[in-house]
């Protein structure tokens, strides 16, 4: 029933399926310890995020009386007491004190002056001038930062024309290109 030939490509084909399986086998196999290893890898980085945090306590903690003596010593620095703390805005007020007439003057903010805002007229402002060279500074205006801009807009977009790889294209008549043709011979 079964010849030669055909017992023997049935032989390969066996072999050939226990190759397959045994190679789906081996790789979910592999698949299994790699991902095995990455888990493990995980473990072994959060061990050393853990251990180095608890090396900084350690060391704070180990600190804490070296920075206690400096306190004492050279700070003086102490926690607060009950006494210390206040009730009340009064409570803070009533520990100010007036300035002595020797007291320097207190320091005030820099104000500009905004015309028609107070009764007097503004002084006409100083020209600036460079600290370097001294030459006079002109400062910019709405109005010139506007006209800056277009010019800026209308030299950038001749830039792009020019750099642009593609060109306009030239129309012409068919009568017009053969006088070109013409002229050009």
């Amino acid at each position: 029933m079964i010849t030669g030939l055909q017992a023997r490509s049935l032989g390969w084909m066996a072999v050939l399926a226990i190759c397959l399986a045994l190679v789906v086998i081996l790789s979910f196999k592999v698949h299994a310890v790699k991902s095995e290893v990455l888990l493990a890898e995980r473990q072994i980085l959060a061990l050393e995020r853990e251990t180095l945090l608890l090396e900084t306590e350690f060391e704070t903690r180990a600190s804490q009386r070296q920075l206690a003596s400096w306190n004492a010593v050279e700070f003086g620095y102490e926690a607060p007491r009950a006494n210390q703390f206040l009730d009340a805005e009064r409570q803070l007020a009533s520990l100010g004190q007036r300035r002595s007439p020797d007291a320097p003057s207190p320091i005030r903010l820099a104000r500009a002056e905004v015309p028609g805002d107070g009764d007097s007229a503004p002084a006409p402002a100083a020209a600036m001038r460079s600290p370097v060279s001294g030459a006079k500074v002109t400062l910019a205006t709405a109005a010139s930062e506007k006209d800056a801009g277009e010019v800026f807009a209308q030299a950038f977009g001749d830039f792009l024309i020019e750099a642009s790889p593609i060109r306009p294209a030239q129309a012409q008549t068919l009568g017009a290109k053969a006088a070109a043709k013409g002229l050009a011979e």
